[in-house]
């Protein structure tokens, strides 16, 4: 039921199950209610199994055609039909559903939850008014208490998980307003309050159970504000001993001992973290002061026990582990609080003050994590867990607390942190940040995710327009600008580190243009201008060396950060000046020297696709500058170095790695400088220079040593193979007609390969080529006189020798109109106007096809159809010629796919 036909395009699908919804389904599910009727005394009968299993399915069924996917376990209303508003508001179609969770045994009382999971997910909407909603909404508070009174059937793991999911659902379709005034409300939320506790106790049993169930009791605490009337939501009494009761079941868990596998310690696996800390900052702000000063009293212990520990000089490992750990939970729950900032329990400014406590708290620990025995700890897993909760601390504690705006708001916040702390402004505060961020930096060897986690805060603090500012006036910041070097940045002699250089360098590259001044550019680069001088130094002899190999490979990285970083005319002008030409050798010499390895030519490749890309309008240079010009013979010399050397070499057993990515990077570097719209091409075949012939060339015969079939089976060579025939066919088509034949029909064939795939960026380049081609075809040979230009004479022979291959194109785009699903329409109609001007006979030929294909009683219709395609539209390839026939496309494939 609702599978889809891999066949048919979706909107036909689409079509057929709305059918089936409207006719059908709800007689389906009331013959599934009268079966589980008949059918109750018929103890463990396959046709039980079978009616609840039938009944599963229509409740799941996909109503409004917003997902195939059924099995989802996140779906927020179920869009059920008004047509089915009788079936739902009588009692015996909830009460069936209990009665069967009650008679039978996993699996089916299982499936019976799952049915009573979308029933209680039913649109709002689809009641007659509120009072039949509300019988519907006791009617499931009666039922689910009943089982927690019972416990029946809650033994069982999956039925316990999906009666969470059950009591979960109560927080998407209900109010609070319309639970407190259901009559049992008080027994019902003191049984779910009591289930909740032990859930949390049998934390083994239920961790992937209990995010629907404080799901649910963060929906309530939410709703308090809006809450009118008398009647008491007991959530005082039961809110902050769930908190408390989460709290506890994090340092059980702790106390009990995880294994080091990451999918098994929820600190490690960020999504279940995620799940779990989700709702816990609305239950704490609900009743905040108790719940802070609950936090701060068990972390005070802790803490203190963490600071005595760094006077002595050694300490049992798994103690201290266990420290850390419950440290680690304490900082993420911290942390999460910080990140919302309503409460309803106290006023803004003692919110604030509350915040400055729990904060004070987690600063403290920060000035002891990296003294005495803690300092030697880096390796340990219990560390690092506790270093990267700190940085998630600090990224949410910079987002409501650091900035202009924040610092005038946030008065009472600071006020206290300087009562306990002497932090008194956020400037002190991103000194505390700044300096952990560069004691990881230092320290860190050994975890990758340590580093690019500090990486990303000192990225986010220093691309922010108010922090960046802020970051420059601090001696640490100042430093690091000075001294980025392997010396002070242990992570930076770590080859599993090496891809985090980039980042690093993109962040103190955007520090440095943030100073717009020449001279610090200068002096900031010292440390790289070290590396260039002992790498240009070294003999040709001693080039193949693992030391000239590691610093050549960070070198590259750490220029591809910097360049990433320049973002305006002048900050490029500043990198471009200091590169060329005095050092622009080293990266034809890095190239000819270590072609073989990928592991020095992909980050070389990537430093010189960064390098030309015009982003930003960065490469703009003087009218009387030829350094546009310049760059470009750098790129050529060093494509033909890299291509003929890749060309020569064997084919390796990884193809990918050692051959096809150096390919399409190189792809994407010459076409960037194609399109980046800094070089007049032009001026190399007037003065007889052969950069761009020896480009295109190599870049050719490196595009033709791949099958077409391994250039479609590669995504990121597809895009950068597809990027390069446009940018050919748009402004280079001389080079393009100037092939053979063959090769000539290889390229535009794989421009319809192309046209059939998935991904509509590509057919719409793919597009735009194939009607670059045909456009210059009509304009120059069927419009114009005898062909005269060698372009046109060639494209004329081609076509002559291949005649079927315009026709072919044609019938491809047609049908991809007519009959599949295409995002890109537009895109696919610019084509078939010049493919279909440039003989009507090819039209003609290819409609009667078409029509032929057709059932015979439709054919009349459809070809009145074709007949409007064409309709005012002219013999001409202008703009609004263009766009008045794809207006006529878009008529003509809607009334043709009219059944």
């Amino acid at each position: 039921m609702n599978q889809p036909n891999p066949g048919l395009p979706s909107t036909h699908h689409r079509r057929v199950a709305c059918s089936f919804r409207d006719n059908l389904l709800r007689q389906i599910f009331q013959i599934s209610l009268t079966s589980l009727n008949q059918l109750k005394n018929d103890v463990a009968s396959r046709l039980q199994e079978l009616a609840l299993s039938l009944a599963l399915k229509c409740l799941s069924f996909d109503f409004v055609g917003t997902s195939i996917d059924e099995s989802s376990e996140e779906f927020e209303t179920v869009q059920i039909p008004s047509s089915w508003r009788p079936l739902l508001e009588d009692s015996s179609t909830l009460q069936i559903f209990f009665d069967y969770y009650v008679i039978t045994k996993a699996p089916l009382s299982k499936e019976a939850l799952e049915c009573l999971v979308r029933l209680a997910s039913v649109r709002r909407s689809l009641f007659t008014n509120d009072g039949t909603r509300s019988k519907f909404l006791a009617h499931l508070m009666t039922g689910t208490k009943e089982i927690l009174q019972t416990g029946q059937g809650l033994a069982d793991h999956d039925n316990y998980h999906e009666y969470c999911r059950l009591l979960g659902r109560f927080r998407v379709n209900c109010l609070l307003s319309e639970l407190v005034n259901v009559e049992g409300y008080s027994d019902w939320i003191q049984l779910v309050a009591e289930f909740t506790l032990k859930s949390l106790q049998s934390w083994q049993w239920a961790s992937s159970s209990v995010y629907y169930l404080l799901g649910l009791w963060s929906r309530l605490v939410t709703s308090v504000p809006y809450l009118k009337g008398d009647a008491p939501s007991l959530l005082d009494e039961f809110v902050p001993k769930i908190t408390e009761g989460f709290i506890t079941s994090r340092f059980n868990s702790v106390q009990a001992g995880f294994p080091d596998d990451p999918s098994e310690n929820p600190l490690d696996n960020v999504e279940l973290l995620q799940d779990q800390l989700d709702c816990f900052p609305h239950l704490c702000r609900f009743q905040y002061e108790s719940s802070g000063f609950y936090i701060i009293n068990i972390m005070e212990p802790i803490l203190q026990s963490y600071t005595e520990i760094v006077r002595l000089q050694t300490f049992a490992n798994s103690e201290l582990s266990i420290i850390e750990a419950k440290l680690t939970w304490i900082v993420h729950i911290i942390a999460v609080i910080l990140k919302i900032k309503q409460s309803t329990g106290c006023s803004v400014e003692a919110q604030e003050v509350l915040d400055a406590e729990l904060s004070a708290r987690v600063l403290q620990l920060i000035n002891i994590t990296d003294s005495g025995l803690h300092s030697q700890r880096y390796g340990e897993l219990s560390k690092q867990r506790l270093d990267r909760a700190i940085l998630i601390f600090f990224q949410h504690f910079r987002r409501s607390y650091v900035g202009d705006q924040a610092v005038h708001s946030s008065k009472q916040l600071y006020a206290r942190l300087s009562e306990l702390l002497g932090l008194h402004d956020h400037l002190l505060l991103l000194n505390v940040i700044v300096g952990k961020i560069a004691t990881n930096l230092k320290c860190y060897t050994e975890s990758e995710e340590v580093i690019d986690h500090t990486l990303s805060l000192f990225l986010e603090l220093a691309s922010g327009y108010m922090t960046g500012k802020l970051l420059l006036k601090l001696d640490t910041v100042k430093f690091m600008i000075a001294n980025h070097t392997r010396e002070h940045f242990c992570f930076l002699e770590e080859d599993r580190c090496s891809r985090s250089r980039t980042t690093f360098y993109y962040t103190i590259g955007w520090l440095i243009f943030m100073e717009d001044s020449p001279l610090k550019f200068r002096s900031s680069m010292q440390p790289l201008l070290q590396v260039f001088l002992s790498l240009e130094s070294t003999l040709d002899s001693m080039f193949r060396a693992d030391t000239v190999k590691y610093a050549l490979v960070g070198l590259m990285r750490d220029l591809r950060g910097i360049a990433m970083a320049t973002s305006s005319r002048k900050s490029y002008g500043l990198l471009f000046d200091w590169l060329y030409p005095a050092h622009m050798p080293l990266l034809l010499k890095g190239i000819t020297h270590w072609t073989d390895t990928p592991e020095v030519t992909t980050p070389l490749l990537k430093f010189m696709a960064e390098f030309v890309l015009n982003k930003a309008q960065r490469l703009t240079f003087d009218s009387s500058s030829p350094n546009g010009i310049l760059l470009f013979r750098e790129v050529s010399k060093l494509l033909v170095a890299y291509g003929t050397r890749i060309l020569s070499l064997p084919n390796p057993a990884d193809i990918y790695a050692y051959k096809y990515k150096g390919i399409w990077i190189s792809l994407t570097i010459l076409t960037r400088a194609l399109a980046g719209n800094y070089v007049n091409f032009g001026v190399f075949e007037l003065y007889g220079d052969r950069a761009l012939s020896d480009a295109l060339d190599i870049a050719l015969k490196m595009t033709l040593s791949i099958p077409l079939a391994d250039v479609l089976a590669f995504q990121k060579l597809t895009k950068a193979y597809f990027s390069f025939l446009e940018v050919l066919f748009s402004n280079h088509m001389s080079f393009i007609l100037n092939l053979d034949t063959a090769t000539f029909t290889h390229i535009v064939g794989s421009l319809e390969s192309a046209l059939k795939g998935l991904d509509s960026n590509i057919s719409s380049q793919c597009a735009s080529a194939v009607d670059n081609l045909a456009a210059f075809y009509f304009n120059n040979i069927t419009m114009g006189e005898a062909p005269t230009s060698p372009a046109a004479i060639n494209l004329a022979r081609h076509i002559a020798d291949c005649p079927t291959l315009f026709p072919q194109i044609l019938k491809t785009l047609v049908e991809l109109v007519l009959f599949e699903e295409c995002s890109n329409q537009w895109s696919l109609s610019r084509p078939i106007l010049s493919l279909i001007l440039i003989s009507e006979q090819i039209f003609t030929d290819l409609k009667a096809q078409i029509l032929a294909s057709q059932p015979a009683d439709q054919q009349q219709r459809l070809a009145a159809c074709f007949d409007k395609l064409m309709a005012d539209v002219t013999r001409s390839l202008d703009s609004k010629n263009r766009d008045k026939f794809t207006q006529n496309l878009t008529v003509f494939r809607h009334e043709f796919r009219v059944k």
